[in-house]
């Protein structure tokens, strides 16, 4: 009985990872200014669909603020940047507005979709740090986990320009 018991602990705590050429799984979820954002509203655009801890934290803040910094890249390049957070839609507005950020925060505070995604940590309760570039037609096209916030949006930006040659 306890192997059973350490197995299926073992399995929960490890879910898989969606992986480079599966389709990105769906959602809805609302955002900081009150509306809906669905992975399958920028269908035809890329998605820099990134998973972060907690609003108005220092690593959260520099990530946001990098891909903030960016964001004339991203559209250039035909991409769209959504952050998920367990958060709550009034935190994700405040700290937009605090941090001046532009783009989409989905809340998901029954961290459904951060388990669907493997991007959520059980012991704190909160999101991980793992982004998943989500090619026009739905896929998957690179995985990040655990995720440096001082470089990571140069590193999406660069897996974007070499995926799109």
């Amino acid at each position: 009985m306890r192997k059973l018991s350490l197995l299926l602990l073992t399995t929960a705590l490890f879910a898989a990872t969606p992986q480079v050429g599966q389709i990105a799984p769906d959602f809805t979820l609302p955002s900081q200014d009150g509306s809906k954002i669905s992975l399958h509203d920028p269908r035809g655009k890329w998605v820099v669909l990134y998973f972060y801890p907690k609003d108005g934290t220092p690593g959260c803040t520099t990530e946001a603020h990098n891909f903030q910094r960016d964001i004339a890249k991203y559209q250039q390049a035909g991409a769209v940047i959504v952050g998920v957070s367990v958060d709550s839609t009034d935190s994700h507005k405040e700290f937009c507005a605090k941090q001046g950020l532009s783009f989409k925060l989905a809340a998901d505070t029954e961290k459904k979709v951060s388990r669907e995604y493997d991007s959520f940590n059980s012991l704190l309760r909160m999101s991980s740090r793992n982004t998943f570039l989500v090619d026009p037609t739905g896929k998957i096209a690179k995985v990040w986990t655990g995720v440096s916030p001082g470089k990571h949006s140069e590193e999406v930006l660069a897996a974007l320009a070499s995926l799109k040659k």
